[in-house]
This record gives C-alpha cells, sequence and structure tokens, in this order.
C-alpha cells in the first residue's frame, strides 16, 4: 500500500480513503451481480495495515452499504420472493453473529478444504449443465423443502460471520439448487447477504473491532458499485449473471487453495 500512496503524491489518510471507495466500487459492483465482492474489499482494507479482525469489522461496515443498495434495487424492480426471503431472515441473522462471534478465536484453516471442494463441484455443475439457472423453475417454498432452505440460510450466515468472502456466490447456488434462474437467485441472496452483513456488523461494533472512517470510505465505492452492477444485472438477465458467477467461483476457488497450500 505505501509504494501506491507515494506514486499518487497524496496525504497519507487522503489516498487510502481513495484506494478504499474505489476497491469497494469494483467489490459492490461484482457482489451485487453474484456475490464474491469480499475477495476484492478485504484484501484492500487488510493492506491498511489494520489488524485482521478489525480489517474484517470495517469491511462489513461498507458492505452493507453495497448488500442495501442492491436489495433496494431489485426489490423496486420485483425480483426477490420475499414470502420465502422474509422466513430465512433470522436464521441467517443468528448465524452470522455466531460466526462472527467464533472468528475472533477460531482459524479458518479447517473450513477452507469443505469450501474448495464445494466450489469445484458446483463450477464443474454450471460448465457442463448449460441449462442450469437459466430458468425459473420455483413455485412456492414448502415443507422439507423449507426446512432445507432454513438449515442452509443458518450456515451460510455463520460462514459469511466467521470467513465472509464468497457469501453471496454460496447464497446464490441454494436459491438456485431450489429453483430460481441466477437473476432471482441473486437477487434474493441480496437481501440475506445484507442481513448477515448487518448482524456481522453489530457484533464487530460491540467489539470495537471497526475502522469508522475507513469502513466509511469503502461504503462509497460500494453504493455506487452495487447500484451500477445490480442495474447491469437486471438488463442483461440470468446469462450474464452465470458468466460472472462462473468468473468469481474461479478466482475465488484459485485464492483459496493458494491460501490453504500457503499455511500448510
Amino acid at each position: 500500500m505505501d509504494w501506491i500512496l507515494s506514486i499518487t503524491g497524496l496525504p497519507y489518510d487522503l489516498a487510502i480513503l481513495m484506494l478504499l471507495a474505489i476497491a469497494g466500487a469494483f467489490a459492490g459492483f461484482v457482489d451485487s451481480i453474484v456475490g464474491g465482492g469480499g475477495l476484492i474489499s478485504v484484501p484492500a482494507m487488510l493492506l491498511t495495515n489494520l489488524p485482521p479482525s478489525v480489517a474484517l469489522g470495517s469491511n462489513k461496515l461498507s458492505s452493507i452499504f453495497g448488500a442495501g443498495s442492491a436489495s433496494i434495487t431489485f426489490l423496486r424492480n420485483h425480483m426477490v420472493d420475499f414470502n420465502l426471503v422474509r422466513k430465512l431472515l433470522p436464521f441467517t441473522f443468528i448465524g452470522s453473529m455466531l460466526g462472527t462471534l467464533a472468528v475472533v478465536s477460531l482459524p479458518p484453516l479447517y473450513v477452507k478444504p469443505i469450501i474448495i471442494v464445494l466450489l469445484v463441484a458446483v463450477t464443474l455443475f454450471v460448465v457442463f449443465k448449460k441449462n442450469w439457472g437459466e430458468v425459473n423453475r420455483t413455485s412456492q417454498v414448502m415443507g422439507r423443502a423449507l426446512y432445507i432452505c432454513m438449515s442452509f440460510a443458518l450456515g451460510i450466515g455463520i460462514y459469511d460471520g466467521f470467513i465472509g468472502p464468497g457469501t453471496g456466490t454460496f447464497l446464490i447456488m441454494g436459491f438456485i439448487f431450489t429453483g430460481f434462474d441466477f437473476l432471482h437467485a441473486s437477487a434474493n441472496a441480496k437481501i440475506l447477504n445484507f442481513t448477515s452483513n448487518l448482524a456481522s456488523l453489530l457484533v464487530f461494533l460491540y467489539l470495537g473491532h471497526v475502522n469508522i472512517m475507513y469502513g466509511l470510505a469503502a461504503a462509497v465505492g460500494q453504493v455506487v458499485g452495487a447500484y451500477l452492477g445490480s442495474h447491469l444485472a437486471i438488463a442483461k438477465g440470468s446469462s450474464l449473471v452465470r458468466v460472472v458467477f462462473l468468473s468469481v467461483t474461479t478466482v475465488m476457488l484459485l485464492k483459496l487453495v493458494f491460501d490453504y497450500i500457503s499455511t500448510l
């Protein structure tokens, strides 16, 4: 980060805020379409030399603005199955709080192999099943399917609080398996992602692990990126979301494998 700041010639604090805003814009754009924005925003926040827990907490502050902006766009365009989503919100909220409490004391190393296997399986499935997620086949989710969705919402909430990056992507996977197309799955996922970010942020704020200034700087970019990304997704439909989905899951997979190998 220091060498970038020296090139800009700007005062240290101002340069950091501007770089965080730019990183936030890219993160918000990607995240509003398929999730995975944390792959951009979390490393950017870590480059400021904040302690890891504070970097994660500050990222959650910016993320709620991006997720909130995208959520409003999807809701206004009637892309969200709120009858289902509202039943899942409490599970995501509670799960995220539990995961955030755990992250301050438990290493995520043991979770990564499971995530890597899951990403490989789903990426290959999307590549070879060309029509998966292209047609919205869902009707009212009831009975056993609803309980599965609730369990999934709880688990992903825990993951978001514990690790974070890729939460929106995994939520989209779950909704597509339920029968939604990519676009509607992305819209539903964004509401739950906003909820999990909010729950996690409340815990980080309580623990004092948030840099408000850095978080708000990235939030400015998140709002702009999320607005552009969500509108583009609605305009281009599931075909665009599918392409971005594959790109993000591939990058996420490579990063997780690299991180895991480097810690062995």
